[in-house]
């Protein structure tokens, strides 16, 4: 198997909250491939759809049942702290919930998390450790 990922799917509740977060707080644009049962965002390099958990259990072909933890999170870095300090503030005012303010970390970073609708963990942090190119994907 190819080490790349070309889509990552999100259950979520309510596909219409999910969208709006997605779309107005975070301020992506949805692909023309989206309706009213699928959101799909063009990512750099890949794709990031939110879908109805119980249908995403279905198509899996698992019980829809969980709560709490997820034991994962998803990132996205920029290039600095005042970057992380500007996007937390700019997330803040379009209503995010801010999970960890913006702070340094163990591992030498400085990082922040929100949470989506469902929960979902997103971390808002500058690595020095892992250089960007002009578009954001990791070099």
């Amino acid at each position: 198997m190819e080490q790349r990922v070309t889509l990552i799917t999100l259950g979520v509740t309510d596909l219409k909250a999910s969208k709006t977060f997605y779309t107005e707080v975070f301020g992506w644009t949805p692909l023309p491939a989206s309706d009213d049962n699928i959101v799909f965002f063009q990512l750099n390099g890949i794709q990031f759809a939110i879908f109805p958990d119980h249908a995403l259990a279905e198509d899996a072909g698992i019980d829809a049942s969980g709560n709490g933890f997820r034991k994962f999170s998803l990132a996205h870095n920029v290039r600095s702290e005042k970057e992380v300090d500007d996007l937390i503030a700019t997330l803040k005012s379009r209503g995010a919930k801010i999970v960890k303010q913006p702070q340094k970390v163990f591992w030498g970073g400085y990082s922040s998390y929100v949470a989506d609708p469902d929960g979902n963990l997103w971390e808002i942090a500058f690595n020095p450790f892992m250089q960007l190119d002009a578009k954001g994907s990791v070099v």
